[in-house]
């Protein structure tokens, strides 16, 4: 499991402000937002948080969490429910090649 870095802060802050840069994916779980991200954006640390063609799942620090709950809010809100409340932030990541696309999904327990 990767540290917690400014890699993903920077990505989903990116996002929120270039929401066109992703598309939302339908997903049958209610605590979750799975986004598709063309691999031409530009990712800090990319080779540590989409691994190509493998998962990479990092469970987000409580400070991480704390400080930055204002923009896993917005995406909470994304949701089928953007009022549950959660303690642990688990984000998922991958680099699909052959689509040319990053996946990144949120997971609030």
């Amino acid at each position: 499991m990767a540290s917690n870095s400014d890699s993903i802060f920077n990505l989903l802050s990116f996002l929120k402000r270039h929401p066109d840069q992703y598309k939302q994916l339908q997903t049958s779980y209610s605590n979750v937002i799975r986004l598709i991200i063309p691999d031409s954006v530009q990712i800090s640390d990319q080779e540590i948080y989409f691994p190509d063609n493998k998962l990479m799942v990092n469970r987000m620090q409580t400070d991480f969490i704390a400080q930055h709950g204002d923009l896993l809010n917005h995406y909470q809100e994304k949701t089928k429910h953007p009022d549950l409340h959660f303690k642990d932030i688990w984000i998922t990541t991958a680099h699909i090649t052959h689509k040319n696309s990053y996946l990144l999904e949120i997971s609030y327990e």
